[in-house]
């Protein structure tokens, strides 16, 4: 996640500070930027290029100032506003698939705030099915349907979950089972169903859930065991709430595909690996990832898990998770658009 932090007043540019000292220390925000003043000069940058703002200001300024700018629940980013003492976070757009509620309570959480969330779901204790889309990396194929289906969970309507038995879908009955939020379910299997879909059904209305591809970007020294690889794999997918069932693929380039840690891994845990060539990461272009002088004096490239987890991930595809190091062992986590 890019986060944008916007201030106005010398307070607020001070809370800021302190929550940005935070934030970079977070694997899964990818940057923190920091604007002061300027709100109506900066905030038709920062609408489009950061996936959330926040905002600390009075509501007011905020609300006038983002009218103009919101186009669709889908892709407007999510927007937090804070006041200058830092006493309330409140979620104020995009709270469900721009992830405004989950921040919301994350930066309540850093600078021990008061979080204020109103959505319908959330304030019910009801699973909305764009949280459970957004949770578990899933994209929506008709968001029109979202009202529908969230007012039938507030309902109390069963909904019908159909997906192929082919699949594992071991992550979906775990966070179902685990979530604290309530949704009435069942579930059906069709090998009709795509292997990488979750038909959804309620009162002779559809709604298709389809998983991104997640991929677990690799590096390490030569001769890492399976183990060691594997705690670096799992912290990271901890941090972002993700099941092993979850994960599409993992990734490293080439000059580790005799890694045998590596290999040991893809086979204990039943997930595909690729390695990317050299020659790919050597014209791979991101602003995203981190570059490395030492691993380009070694192999040419600037880097191993972040550039092969967005190859791999494909076009458009962007870091949830940027490079972390656990004992000589580096991971990302990249998924597709």
């Amino acid at each position: 996640m890019k986060i944008a932090i916007i201030s106005v007043s010398d307070k607020g540019q001070k809370l800021a500070l302190n929550l940005k000292e935070q934030l970079d220390d977070d694997s899964t925000v990818l940057k923190t930027d920091i604007y002061h003043k300027n709100v109506k000069k900066h905030f038709p940058y920062l609408f489009y290029e950061y996936d959330a703002i926040i905002a600390i200001m009075a509501s007011g300024i905020l609300i006038r100032t983002i009218a103009p700018l919101i186009e669709s629940k889908v892709t407007d980013p999510a927007i937090l506003n804070i006041d200058d003492n830092g006493n309330f976070v409140i979620s104020t757009l995009s709270g469900h698939l721009g992830g405004a509620n989950k921040l919301t309570k994350k930066i309540a959480n850093l600078i021990d705030a008061i979080p204020v969330i109103t959505t319908s779901t959330d304030v019910n204790k009801k699973l909305g099915i764009d949280v459970l889309a957004k949770d578990l990396y899933l994209s929506i194929d008709n968001t029109k349907e979202i009202l529908f289906f969230n007012k039938a969970i507030l309902d109390g309507k069963k909904l019908e979950f159909t997906i192929n038995p082919e699949k594992n879908f071991k992550y979906l009955f775990e966070y179902i089972e685990k979530v604290t939020l309530e949704m009435d379910v069942s579930f059906s299997h069709s090998n009709d169903v795509n292997t990488n879909e979750i038909h959804v059904a309620c009162d002779n209305h559809k709604i298709i859930l389809k998983e991104k591809s997640i991929v677990v970007g690799i590096g390490c020294r030569r001769g890492k065991e399976c183990f060691k690889i594997y705690e670096g794999l799992s912290d990271s997918i901890d941090k972002l709430g993700i099941h092993i069932s979850r994960i599409n693929m993992l990734s490293s380039a080439e000059i580790k595909k005799d890694e045998q840690g590596i290999l040991e891994l893809s086979d204990k845990l039943n997930i595909p690996v690729n390695f990317v060539g050299l020659d790919k990461l050597k014209l791979f272009e991101s602003n995203d990832i981190q570059k490395s002088e030492f691993v380009y004096s070694k192999f040419g490239i600037y880097g191993v898990c972040e550039p092969s987890a967005l190859i791999t991930a494909g076009f458009d595809s962007k870091l949830i998770y940027k490079k972390t190091s656990y004992d000589g062992v580096t991971i990302s986590v990249a998924i597709s658009k």
